[in-house]
């Protein structure tokens, strides 16, 4: 309360009554009470913003539902039991925590037996392109109602609310993982997947939450402006960014 005392050690007590109050005054006794901040409400509609970019329940247990089916039926064909999880890992959005409503797809790498590695590489012509195919034929027994593709690079299982696409790949003896790309012969490329989940993830808990959140508006205006950057892209340039902002651990607003 020290400066309530110097605002009335400065007026004698006859002034003090009889001039107009000054602001600090006025405010005690109610007659002059500030302006509310102008941002009070930006606080709330930014906060709005980033709840509205995050996909719903609904959505959440419906692409969980999906990938979860489609890891439980090469589960039971190549390794014979019927797990939801093992031998796979989701990547993009749904892999790094990233995704924006409604999202676009699920993208997974499912991790094969090393003896299916062995049996196409005796094989002749493109052996990425027969695998991705031997996949597709695997998911259509279960999938019979939905009309797949295997190319490139993955298998898409184009459900109408939200596609999944599986890139099948081997763990290799470094701990790498080669995915198939059937792209001009054929060849196996090694995948940056979990190298970019690690940095998202170390960028996001440097940051207080933050690389995620950026991340995620990034790609809604990259979506909404129809801009020819992929979100692997928008996540890394986030990341670099918050690296060197000097409020980068604040809170987003």
């Amino acid at each position: 309360m020290l400066w309530m005392v110097r605002i009335i050690g400065a007026h004698s007590a006859n002034s003090f009554t009889s001039a107009r109050p000054s602001s600090a005054v006025g405010f005690l006794y109610g007659t002059n009470p500030p302006a509310p901040p102008q941002w009070i409400h930006v606080t709330s509609r930014f906060t709005q913003l980033l709840e509205n970019l995050k996909i719903t329940e609904a959505q959440r247990i419906d692409g969980e539902t999906k990938h979860a089916g489609i890891r439980a039926c090469l589960n039971r064909y190549y390794y014979g039991h019927g797990s939801e999880t093992a031998n796979s890992l989701l990547m993009g959005s749904w892999g790094k925590l990233t995704r924006v409503r409604p999202s676009r797809d699920v993208d997974l790498i499912f991790l094969l037996p090393g003896h299916v590695y062995h049996r196409f590489q005796l094989r002749a012509g493109n052996k990425q392109s027969q695998l991705l195919q031997e996949v597709k034929g695997v998911l259509a027994n279960t999938y019979s109602q939905t009309e797949m593709r295997g190319d490139g690079q993955v298998v898409v299982v184009p459900f109408n609310s939200m596609p999944v696409e599986v890139s099948p790949g081997f763990v290799c003896d470094d701990g790498s993982i080669i995915v198939c790309d059937a792209n001009n012969g054929g060849r196996y490329i090694t995948s940056t997947a979990l190298a970019e989940a690690a940095a998202l993830e170390y960028s996001d808990k440097a940051t207080n939450g933050n690389a995620r959140q950026l991340a995620r508006m990034a790609k809604q205006w990259q979506r909404h402006c129809d801009v020819s950057l992929k979100s692997f892209q928008l996540e890394r340039l986030a990341c670099e960014f918050l690296a060197t902002y000097r409020h980068a651990q604040e809170s987003v607003f």
